[in-house]
């Protein structure tokens, strides 16, 4: 090693220069907290250094961490010499001189690592390194990339609550060859101190490294492997490119470091799920990982995770050759894709990371994005007629389009804010979530009118006003019920079934009721029993015998099975002996008594999927023979979009043979 790395301190020069408080400044006062942004800006950043000759995906990783014993003399001997004497001026030394020195290290792999030269002063085409370590506010150099001018590094500082990083980085150099290099930053506020000369202004930007030409440089080469080392840093490969960023003492929100790594991977998925899909034809483009102190936390699949299945599923269909092509047409501008998705789905148990994009129970939002495919917010639209039912929508801005929205976004890149354009651009702004808006009336209204010789009510109109009035056992919506009692058949089996000539015909069969449309108090039981329990005695029959009933346990409620929401009814049957069951499905329009038999054309009818028995066994049968008992039974019934499902659950003894 030439000289051993010393802190430099930067004095206000003669001409000004930027004080430390204005840097960390310029990401305002985000929405966000300082995790997500941390993830977003820091994310973006590896996204936007990608190496075009990398044929795997980018590497991306957040590992939190405490220093090892082993290595923690070598952090207080070497990363202090050469600070500021004085706490209020550099806190780092007080951090360093605690009994564990936490850190959370942000690296990306299959990137080009910060080349380029090392003083600001020397012209380059690639600046990498000065763009990140010395400069601010420069344009980006990446054409559709996701950041703008840069702030987004200043989340590091901030995070850091030492205002204090480690940057290991390694590129190709100008020769071909390979180069490693190691540098420290602090970036807290300025301060005066009395010198010998006199009192002399700093400006709070400090930089650790080799300071013995007069301008600190990162070390480089043996000089930078030997002190990662000495530090415990990750080495890099033989052939591998990319760079790492340790925050010293990151600040966790009140979090612990455990909670703290797992609401990170959440925040990655719900931030950065574009970048996780794959096809059959297409790798991920990204790779994700998190880690507390060598425990690996996983990142959720988006395509396993509720509700980024519906952004992953509406990504696909925006990506498809049906997507909504969007338009401004005065003044004339192709603005972007649209794709959205409308499930029956139970409410949602939010998440701190699924708050913190404004989405709680009911998800009812549109992600927007730009070429680059990194999520820039998710816009609430209308709410849904019930809490049952959800959609979700991305919309990806054109690249013709990509300076436009970039330049109405904020620092944090989390927003579209048409007020801070000038016209027309603004205008294509405000027309992209005008289009939205009207694609998004369309999805929530319903098509059709009723039959002939009834009230001529729209079904979407009826649909939207009565869903949130009604409770129980189902659904999305309503219409007409256009089933026959008792049709439980799947749609590909229907014709096929029969008449089994071993179950006894019900007495008083109940049907649903106008009065009490859906759920359990409509037609609880196959058969009615007297005062008593009891059926009434046949002729030369010597003792009374119970009918067979239904008792319902509980409101019906929606469950995830695999890839579908299931309306799921919870039952028993209390009288011995055996019974066959089968289920009556309708759908029903909340305050009529009526029922319509025939579908309309095309009409979906919600189906049985099935019997769960109290081992959570599923019979796929369409009646099914039980024998009566305390044990708990589940009818799993899939719903039909829009639609008010009604479930009434039928049973019959069983002859004896």
């Amino acid at each position: 090693m030439t000289a051993a790395p010393r802190w430099f301190s930067q004095p206000y020069p003669p001409e000004g220069a930027t004080a430390a408080e204005g840097i960390r400044n310029q990401l305002g006062r985000p929405e966000l907290d300082l995790l997500t942004i941390l993830v977003r800006e820091s994310a973006q950043n590896s996204w936007d250094a990608r190496t075009p000759d990398h044929s795997g995906p980018v590497d991306y990783r957040i590992d939190m961490s405490t220093v090892s014993p082993a290595h923690a003399g070598a952090w207080r001997e070497l990363l202090l010499a050469g600070a500021p004497s004085q706490r209020d001026n550099f806190p780092l030394r007080e951090s360093l001189r605690r009994s564990s020195i936490r850190v959370m290290a942000v690296s990306d792999r299959g990137t080009r690592g910060l080349g380029g030269p090392t003083r600001a002063d020397t012209f380059a085409i690639e600046r990498d390194f000065v763009s990140f370590i010395r400069n601010i506010g420069e344009p980006r150099d990446n054409a559709l990339g996701g950041g703008t001018y840069g702030f987004g590094k200043g989340i590091f500082y901030v995070l850091s609550n030492t205002g204090t990083i480690l940057v290991h980085s390694r590129c190709r150099t100008v020769q071909g060859g390979y180069e490693t290099r190691l540098i420290g930053c602090a970036l807290w506020k300025s301060y005066g101190v009395e010198e010998t000369s006199g009192h002399r202004r700093y400006t709070g930007r400090h930089w650790w490294g080799d300071i013995s030409g007069g301008v600190v440089e990162p070390l480089t080469g043996h000089d930078a492997d030997t002190t990662v080392r000495n530090l415990g840093l990750s080495p890099f490969g033989a052939e591998e490119t990319g760079t790492t960023v340790v925050v010293v003492d990151p600040a966790l929100d009140g979090l612990t470091p455990k909670e703290a790594g797992g609401y990170l991977a959440d925040t990655i998925a719900w931030h950065l799920w574009p970048k996780m899909i794959s096809t059959p034809e297409r790798p991920a483009p990204m790779r994700f990982s998190v880690t507390c102190d060598g425990d690996d936390l996983p990142v959720p699949d988006p395509r396993e995770t509720r509700p980024l299945n519906m952004f992953v599923t509406a990504y696909e269909k925006m990506t498809a050759a049906d997507g909504d092509r969007l338009h401004c047409k005065s003044p004339r501008r192709y603005l972007g894709r649209l794709g959205l998705e409308k499930r029956i789905m139970p409410p949602l148990e939010p998440s701190r990371a699924s708050r913190m994009v404004g989405i709680e129970d009911i998800v009812h939002h549109v992600c927007l994005m730009r070429p680059a495919e990194l999520v820039v917010t998710y816009r609430p639209g209308p709410k849904p007629p019930s809490v049952n039912l959800g959609y979700a929508g991305v919309f990806r801005g054109d690249e013709s389009m990509d300076e436009i929205y970039a330049k109405a976004e904020p620092p944090t890149h989390d927003a579209w804010n048409p007020q801070s354009l000038e016209r027309p651009e603004s205008t294509f702004v405000h027309t992209t979530f005008r289009r939205i808006g009207e694609a998004l009336d369309n999805l929530l209204s319903l098509g059709g009118t009723t039959r002939s010789g009834s009230s001529n009510v729209a079904l979407g109109a009826a649909s939207s006003f009565f869903s949130g009035l009604v409770g129980g056992a189902w659904g999305i919506g309503g219409a007409t019920d256009y089933s026959k009692p008792g049709n439980t058949i799947p749609r590909h089996r229907r014709g096929e079934a029969r008449e089994n000539p071993h179950l006894e015909p019900p007495e008083g069969a109940r049907p649903a009721t106008g009065e009490n449309p859906i759920g359990p108090a409509a037609g609880g039981g196959g058969g009615s029993e007297d005062a008593h329990g009891t059926e009434p005695q046949s002729r030369g029959a010597s003792t009374p015998r119970k009918r067979p009933r239904v008792q319902y346990i509980g409101e019906p409620s929606f469950e995830d099975r695999e890839q579908a929401s299931l309306l799921v009814q919870n039952f028993r049957l209390p009288v011995p002996g055996p019974q066959q069951v089968r289920v009556d499905l309708a759908v029903t329009l909340p305050g009529t008594a009526g029922r319509e038999t025939d579908p309309p054309i095309g009409a979906v009818m919600p189906e049985l999927v099935g019997w769960e028995d109290s081992e959570g066994h599923v019979h796929t049968a369409e009646v099914m023979q039980i024998d009566g008992s305390e044990s708990l039974w589940r009818v799993l019934v899939l719903p039909a979009p829009d639609t008010m499902t009604e479930i009434t659950v039928r049973v019959e003894a069983v002859k004896p043979t």
